[in-house]
Order: structure tokens, then sequence, then C-alpha cells
């Protein structure tokens, strides 16, 4: 008998959905393919979102889950992937904020998953934590109206502002 742990799980506001959307066409872009692509395109990731990932026998369903093609090697029609991503992004909800900043961040950091990201937008901000063997360390902290390169897409400028629609990306200087 397998134990599967439940997690509260509210329904995303349509600012958590669009902060989503937003974060995945800003990394898939140039991350998003196979290597060898265009010059400034660092590629060789897959991102999916609100996939069910099997993470260290347990079934979590994070917003926005990234891993390494060399690791993934294809998509399976499987609903559930098993292979631990190297990169999770949670979009913290005005009702459950405590369950992506506690108990999934424990979690992951069980799991070893390398990096984990959390947008908050209310806030307007971005964390960037990177697995340590004693517990996350934060790199970066980042709010609205600041650009960043954010490990491990550390190749790709990226907009704070741009996560929360404040400015499209492109215009900014």
């Amino acid at each position: 008998m397998s134990l599967v742990l439940e997690l509260p799980r509210a329904t995303p506001s349509p600012k958590h959905a669009r902060s989503q959307a937003n974060l995945v066409t800003r990394v898939n872009g140039p991350y998003g393919r196979r290597k060898g692509g265009p010059p400034g395109s660092p590629g060789g990731w897959w991102f999916l979102t609100e996939v069910e990932v099997l993470v260290d026998g347990e079934p979590l369903r994070p917003d926005v889950a990234g891993w390494l093609r060399e690791r993934l090697p294809e998509l399976s029609d499987e609903p559930l992937v098993r292979v631990t991503p190297e990169w999770i992004c949670e979009i913290l909800s005005p009702s459950n904020p405590t369950n992506d900043t506690v108990k999934k961040k424990r979690i992951y950091h069980r799991c070893q998953v390398p990096h984990y990201w959390i947008i908050d937008p209310r806030d307007k901000t971005l964390s960037v934590y990177r697995f340590m063997p004693d517990g996350y360390l934060e790199v970066l902290a980042a709010q609205h109206g600041e650009r960043v390169r954010a490990e491990p897409f550390a190749g790709v400028e990226l907009s704070v502002s741009a996560l929360f629609d404040e400015e499209d990306e492109e215009s900014v200087p």
C-alpha cells in the first residue's frame, strides 16, 4: 500500500494564471528547444505546466516544472512524469501561500530539486533558490522594475515586471 500525499490545491486566480503564462513564455522561447538552435537560444529543456510529477514517490502538481532533455529525452502520454524536475516554480495563491513556501519547499528540498522559484503576484516578487544539502539557499530576490538573470536560466535577462503584465519585456532598454 502506498502513501499519497494530498496537499490542498486552491483554484488559481486570473493573476496567478497570467503570471504562470508569462513565465512560461519567457523561459520556453530561448530554452524550450533542442540545444544548438539560433544564437542566444540555449535550448535543452522541456517545460510543463500543472502536470503531475512523481517526486520521491509522492505525486505533486507544480505550477511550472522544467527538465533537461538529456534527463527526460521525450515526453510520454502517461499522466504522471516519473523523473524529478531540475527546476520548479510555484506561484503563490493568496488563500494558501504556506503550501508553496513551507510544505512544497520542504518536499522539493528532500527530493533534491536543484532550482526552486517562488513568484508572488501580490507583492510582485521573484525568489530564486538553489539546492544545498542543509536547505535551499536564496540566491536572488527581485521585485517589479528589476531585470535579472536567474539560475538556471541566467543566459537570458528576465524582466520581473513582465511576469505581472506591468511592461512589455521587449520594450525595456
